[in-house]
């Protein structure tokens, strides 16, 4: 059986590996050959990097299951080697990929950024999870994840489309300005606000009523506040710990 259930979750890493390549190569097409904004073809990878995994793994997230799920967040950091200059500029495919991601605006630090941001996550969302398995809240963990993959997703599209009312964010290892928008934070409000309507029955009356306002403001500020590029470790903590704290109500 144990052997078994290796094999299927080693089938699903290489659907999503074969997912996000995919993607990734014809987001870059799309950036070299039809003037794409970089902007959206790393929202559509973005999409693709953390929903595809999150639920694959999602059946996987228990005791039994945290090693593998460990490897997987290994993998998912040691892939980036990939794209480190020597080899993409010596593998045109994977040149192609990397453009799919690569903003003008955050070169050199575009990996670093990436990098370290995916390891942060991955330090945050593992074992978080795998509290919330163990309490019986494992339903819940997904809403971080949602709130931070649909919300973030869309608040640079909208930000880039429609932001008028810009505010300056911080970045790491770097003393540059970068502006976040008041148009693209608020969809990550109004992505808290629905995830937490459609899990209702998950609360209490009570804690459904202090999720609903609770969730969708510390969630924006974090967005707010947070280095850009780099929003998930803190979004997935966030997320993690008021959901935690709500259900001790």
């Amino acid at each position: 059986m144990e052997r078994i259930f290796d094999l299927v979750y080693l089938f699903s890493q290489s659907i999503n590996l074969m997912v996000l390549i995919g993607t990734q190569y014809i987001t870059g097409l799309l950036v070299i050959h039809k003037n794409v904004k970089v902007n959206y073809t790393r929202k559509i990878n973005h999409f693709m990097l953390f929903f595809v995994p999150i639920f694959l793994n999602r059946g996987y997230v228990h005791e039994d299951a945290i090693g593998l799920f460990v490897i997987g967040a290994f993998l998912a950091v040691a892939k980036f080697i990939f794209y480190i200059k020597p080899i993409r500029d010596r593998v045109p495919f994977i040149k192609v990929m990397f453009r799919s991601f690569d903003r003008p605006e955050d070169r050199p630090y575009t990996l670093l950024w990436l990098v370290t941001q995916t390891a942060a996550g991955y330090c945050v969302l593992i074992p978080m999870s795998a509290l919330f398995a163990h309490v019986g809240y494992l339903d819940l963990a997904i809403i971080p994840i949602l709130i931070y993959g649909i919300g973030d997703g869309l608040a640079e599209p909208v930000g880039v489309r429609f932001g008028k009312h810009k505010y300056r964010t911080p970045a790491l290892f770097t003393g540059r300005e970068y502006f976040r928008t008041l148009e693209g934070s608020s969809i990550v409000f109004l992505t808290s606000l629905i995830v937490i309507a459609a899990y209702y029955n998950y609360f209490t009356p009570t804690q459904f009523i202090v999720a609903l306002i609770a969730v969708p403001v510390t969630m924006t500020l974090v967005e707010a506040v947070s280095p850009h590029t780099w929003d998930a470790p803190p979004l997935f903590l966030t997320g993690f710990l008021v959901l935690y704290g709500i259900r001790m109500i």
